[in-house]
């Protein structure tokens, strides 16, 4: 029983029962123009529509909503009262809201019009005012046009009218303020306008506010017959865009307008230069119009039609972005555009061929482009060297570039070349491309010349001690002629790796081994050149013994003028007992004081053979030794001259002798500044301006790892560096074993060392933004913690008992080694150190030899330990690091690491040197978990450094930075 109850309940009420609603329309004068008012009607008791008691803002009170009206009527009439408060500003609340009788459609939107088709639909009529016109019939559908018809007299009439179904209408009123639409009123029956018929059209396009004034005005704008065709090809196209130009007399044809064109213009001038520019093209009757992109005067223009044809057109693949004439959005961008040079170039033989054949685009080219054509086949490079007066050592240095048998101005292709352009583009069109192989390396090369000129506008010149350099130019098959000295020295100087033999001389006491002796034949070669260089074998080596036979050598030809050596003063007395057991026949003078101290004068001195003295006497009697024409000058452990702002360097460079050669196993420690520093005293020419060595070799190698850069380094050094290593050529020579001893620190040491570490590394690390500033403090700081690892007595006496763990590992090995028969040299940077440990030997009984800085008598001490029965010797670093020939031993303790390898290699080298018939165990104590690990990986790093560049292996950064600092603490 209850389903027809429910099936009532859900039954949705009928929008079609009800009372019908209307709405009258009626125009108001008043005072100034006419407006449309509309007022809502209902049926009347005795037929006909009365307003009754309806009110636009009570549609949703109580009484209208108790009325029986339609629905879907009440729905319509909310929406159109609500659309017309929200165009009038009255959205909200207002006195007076539910009392609107009449509601204003005059400035009503185009929502108008579907509003009123839907009122059609569902049978709500529009009424007049007066009953006996009825209802106002559907609105008609016009437009706006501008009849052009003959005048009475001469010219043409431009009349504005609004034309319905082919009939022309009388406005009375415009709806809404675009125009959409029009109020038509029928005069005829008289009586207030109020009452007059209506009828409503619907406008194609709104109707700007002048020709609205223009159709109410009804009067023709008078055309002179002799501007009617200016009115045809100037406003006629410009009004299209506003109005409808018809012609009701036939008298007069409207032009035809026709689609736009995009347009691309190129204007061909002078040496490479074309004007781009962009434009639309109409046809406008029989005339073509053109106007640019950014124009807003050109009437003719149909913009929705622009915008589909740059939509349509793929510009963004033209390549035309990469001179602005295309946005990334890949439309056309910006003004007229004027390419030169090689843009002129690429845009005639890469980007026009395309584009001509892109849909939506036309190309105009104006004026005659270059022949443009590749002549890369024709290009022919010459290099040639030529003598300057007054220069022993420096050739000009003359390049050619010739195409198709012209010859073309150097700096031109030079400043291509430089400035990294990637063709060169002659007069006549004719182009080749920079980035052939000749040419890339032509410029690196010449770049390089030009780096050793006095100023970048100074010719170019070449120093006979670039033979690496010159090999390279030869190699590209671009060498055309040299001058016939430069010839002779740098064709032997590339041969330098195949010398010719050279017999030891009779005076030398020695048999040279095979690479000794192939060291001496380099030697000679050098001298025979007049050329310096670097010996840089290993340590232990002989590289003395190969310096005195060059020595012999000279005499035995009968060269004049004493050889000066320079070398550390622990040094002094090993050179004068070489000479004496290699070379007796040699006179050797060792200067071991100042001459003033000494009583000794130069000339005195400069009668000798060799004259040994050390780097120190060199500095402090520098006039002196500048005074002497050297035959020829040895550098021995040459690293103390690496500094070039030191003026140690100094006056080892302004030394005058003719050859110069500098004997380090070290050429090279922390950076490549210091093998510049060696390269700038003995091969002058090589590399001249230490700025330009920085910029091109040492920032790009050691900052940048340049593979490039450091492979040319070794080709233009090779020549005037000879390196061997012990286990290239000494075969003979018995195995070195290098073991890490890791030796955990006490835990009471351990406590006192992580309470330090964590001060010092706040403080260091605060002061590490100005790294050079604080260098001494933040080292100092590095240097109490490298000592806090080997003994906390070492930065406080009162932890003077604190157990030390190194010095017990030390001890327990030096008993199996001295138990065994063996010997041990044993090293420490720290004499406060190796005072403890020599306390320590002396409590367990242990015999020991010491040498450190402020030993006297040195020799002494040696011989003690070479002839005694001491089994340990106990060397400080700096004191024992080179000059000492030890193999009476055969193991070696490094008690603590240093961050240059090069220091700690000299020191193990004391006993693995010719000579040694024993393997050479070498160890390094480091204490874990301390800033000791963290210097042997900075000393691995320095290490490649040397092998990059000297032993061909791989790169890492160099010096001591405060990076490295860093990550010491980390």
């Amino acid at each position: 029983w209850d389903e027809p109850l429910c099936a009532l309940i859900d039954a949705p009420i009928s929008q079609t029962s009800g009372t019908p609603l209307a709405i009258e329309l009626a125009l108001h004068a008043g005072a100034g123009a006419p407006r449309l008012l509309g007022r809502l009607m209902r049926p009347g008791a005795r037929g006909g529509w009365v307003n009754g008691s309806l009110a636009w803002g009570g549609l949703d009170s109580w009484h209208v909503q108790s009325g029986d009206y339609r629905a879907d009527h009440l729905a319509l009439m909310r929406e159109l009262y609500a659309l017309q408060r929200v165009r009038g500003g009255r959205s909200g609340y207002y006195y007076g809201q539910g009392t609107e009788k009449t509601l204003d459609l005059t400035d009503c939107g185009a929502q108008l019009w579907p509003m009123l088709d839907e009122a059609a639909r569902m049978g709500l009529a529009l009424v007049h005012t007066r009953p006996g016109l009825g209802e106002i019939g559907r609105y008609a559908h016009g437009e706006a046009v501008l009849d052009v018809t003959s005048g009475d007299g001469e010219g043409s009439l431009a009349t504005p009218v609004v034309r319905a179904d082919g009939a022309d209408l009388d406005p009375v009123l415009f709806l809404g303020t675009s125009g959409h639409g029009v109020v038509c009123a029928d005069a005829r029956g008289g009586g207030d306008s109020a009452g007059w018929p209506l009828r409503l059209a619907r406008l194609a396009r709104p109707v700007a506010p002048r020709l609205q004034q223009m159709v109410l005005g009804g009067e023709p704008l008078a055309i002179p017959a002799g501007e009617l065709e200016r009115f045809a090809d100037e406003l006629c196209p410009a009004l299209r865009n506003v109005v409808t130009v018809v012609s009701s007399d036939g008298t007069f044809t409207p032009p035809q307008v026709s689609e736009p064109a995009l347009v691309l213009r190129a204007r061909y001038g002078d040496q490479h230069t074309v004007e781009l520019g962009w434009e639309w093209a109409y046809q406008v009757g029989a005339t073509a119009r053109r106007t640019s992109l950014q124009a807003d005067g050109a009437g003719f223009r149909d913009r929705d039609a622009e915008r589909a044809i740059l939509a349509g057109t793929a510009l963004s693949a033209t390549g035309l972005g990469r001179f602005g004439l295309v946005d990334d959005s890949g439309r056309p961008a910006g003004g007229p555009a004027v390419l030169t040079g090689l843009d002129s170039m690429r845009l005639t033989t890469e980007q026009l061929p395309r584009l001509t054949e892109l849909a939506g685009l036309a190309v105009e080219v104006e004026g005659q482009p270059a022949d443009y054509r590749d002549v890369g086949e024709s290009v022919t490079i010459g290099v040639s060297t030529a003598g300057i007066a007054g220069e022993r050592d420096w050739f000009g240095l003359d390049v050619t570039v010739s195409v198709l048998g012209r010859e073309l101005p150097f700096t031109e292709l030079f400043v291509a070349l430089a400035s990294g352009e990637s063709h060169m583009l002659l007069d006549d069109g004719g182009h080749f491309s920079l980035q052939e192989p000749r040419l890339q390396s032509l410029r690196t090369l010449i770049e390089e010349a030009r780096a050793l000129a006095d100023s970048p506008s100074a010719p170019m010149r070449i120093s006979r001690y670039q033979a690496g350099l010159w090999s390279e130019l030869a190699a590209l098959g671009v060498v055309t002629e040299q001058a016939q000295a430069w010839k002779r020295q740098v064709d032997a100087l590339l041969d330098l790796d195949a010398v010719a033999e050279h017999d030891p001389p009779p005076a030398m006491a020695a048999a040279l081994r095979p690479y000794q002796r192939d060291g001496f034949g380099w030697l000679a070669s050098l001298w025979d050149l007049e050329l310096g260089g670097i010996l840089a074998d290993d340590m232990g080596l002989g590289k003395t013994l190969q310096a005195l036979a060059l020595i012999c050598h000279v005499q035995s030809r009968g060269a004049a003028g004493p050889f000066l050596v320079v070398a550390p003063t622990s040094v002094v007395s090993g050179w004068v007992s070489e000479a004496a057991r290699f070379a007796p026949g040699l006179a050797v003078e060792a200067v071991t004081d100042t001459l003033a101290k000494s009583g000794r004068a130069i000339g005195e001195l400069a009668a000798a053979d060799v004259v040994v003295t050390t780097y120190t006497l060199l500095r402090l009697d520098a006039g002196a030794y500048h005074a002497v024409d050297w035959a020829g000058v040895f550098l021995d452990e040459a690293q103390y001259v690496k500094n070039h702002q030191g003026k140690t360097y100094r006056c080892a460079r302004e030394l005058a002798a003719p050859f110069k050669l500098a004997i380090t196993g070290t050429p090279m420690e922390n950076n490549l500044m210091e093998l510049w520093s060696l390269l700038s005293i003995t091969a002058p020419g090589l590399f001249p301006d230490p700025k330009r060595f920085a910029e091109q070799y040492q920032r790009p190698i050691e900052r940048g790892g340049d593979a490039e850069r450091l492979a040319r380094l070794r080709r233009r050094i090779r020549p005037l560096v000879k390196r061997r290593t012990k286990e290239l050529v000494a075969a003979d020579l018995p195995a070195k074993q290098e073991q890490t001893l890791e030796v955990d620190l006490h835990p009471r040491h351990r406590k006192l060392y992580d309470r330090h570490l964590q001060r010092e590394r706040q403080k260091i690390l605060g002061l590490l933004d100005d790294f050079d500033r604080h260098r001494f403090t933040i080292l100092r700081s590095i240097t109490l913690l490298r000592q806090l690892s080997l003994h906390a007595g070492l930065v406080d006496d009162s932890h003077a008992a604190v157990p030390c763990a190194k010095l017990g590992a030390l001890v327990e090995q030096l008993d199996d080694i001295v138990g065994g028969g063996h010997r041990a040299l044993v090293f420490s940077q720290f004499t406060g150190f190796l005072a403890k440990v020599r306390d320590t030997l002396d409590r367990e009984g242990i015999g020991y030899c010491y040498l450190d800085g402020r030993t006297r008598r040195r020799e002494r001490v040696l011989d003690r330990f070479k002839n005694g029965a001491d089994p340990v010797f106990l060397i400080s670093l700096k004191a024992g690091g080179f000059g000492l020939n030890l193999t009476e031993a055969d193991y070696c303790f490094l008690l603590d690491p240093w961050w240059n390898p090069a220091t700690e290699a000299q020191a193990i080298d004391r006993t693995h040197r010719i000579g040694q018939t024993r393997p050479v165990m070498a160890y390094r104590m480091i204490a874990r978990d301390t800033i000791e690990e963290k210097v042997v990986a900075l000393a691995r790093r320095k290490a490649a450094l040397f092998s990059g560049v000297m032993d061909e292996g791989d790169l890492f950064a160099g010096g001591l930075t405060a990076a490295d600092i860093r990550g010491l603490l980390e």
